[in-house]
């Protein structure tokens, strides 16, 4: 079966497919043949449509590839007199880790300031889930997040912070549960000292007891 690679375009927020023939074996005859390679019995009952599962469960969660987040934000924009900053916190994210293919998951909390436009709210939680459906690395995810409000939008700036936990350093190697990892991407007038911490202020507030 011939294998596709995702190839980043001069487009920051679209990628070319380019496909290679690498073998002529199915999804499935793979997931099984990786089934047997880890000393299982690929035709034990329990077993035996767990290829069939993976393939789907695998293009579920690297379905962000065939998505657009230009297309997706450029649907939902609206005119308006309005500058001050726009948040949207506390937004689930799920992903694949692209080094051991193990899940990270966490929060993402995304603002900005408008320039005249702004987005419809129920499109950010829709963009992080483009990004988060792809094999990703959590600092490249929440720049790209970013850059993408930034460039269909133009706001006066834009702040990303996601907060994550990662299986591969919960299930294997230093083995802590309890660790998170913080990445963060500021553009325009978010670079400011006062802007960022507000930005940063509001998404540690909580409903009814504050911090």
């Amino acid at each position: 079966m011939p294998a596709s690679k995702i190839v980043p375009s001069a487009n920051m927020n679209k990628n070319v497919i380019e496909t290679t023939s690498v073998t002529e074996a199915s999804y499935a005859d793979l997931v099984r043949e990786m089934i047997s390679r880890l000393g299982e019995d690929p035709d034990r009952e329990g077993l035996q449509r767990t290829p069939e599962r993976v393939e789907k469960a695998m293009q579920y969660l690297t379905k962000g590839y065939a998505e657009d987040p230009e297309a997706l934000l450029k649907g939902a924009l609206f005119t308006v007199d309005y500058d001050e900053m726009v948040i949207v916190k506390d937004i689930e994210m799920f992903s694949m880790c692209e080094h051991h293919m193990l899940p990270f998951y966490g929060k993402v909390h995304i603002a900005y300031i408008p320039n005249g436009k702004v987005i419809g709210l129920s499109k950010l939680p829709r963009l992080v889930e483009v990004f988060s459906r792809r094999l990703q690395v959590q600092e490249r995810m929440t720049t790209q997040i970013a850059e993408a409000i930034q460039q269909v939008i133009q706001p006066q700036g834009v702040g990303v912070v996601i907060d994550a936990r990662h299986l591969c350093m919960m299930m294997r190697g230093v083995e802590k549960q309890h660790s998170s990892a913080v990445t963060s991407a500021m553009l325009g007038v978010f670079r400011d000292t006062d802007t960022r911490n507000e930005f940063l202020s509001l998404i540690r507030q909580r409903q009814g007891n504050g911090y």
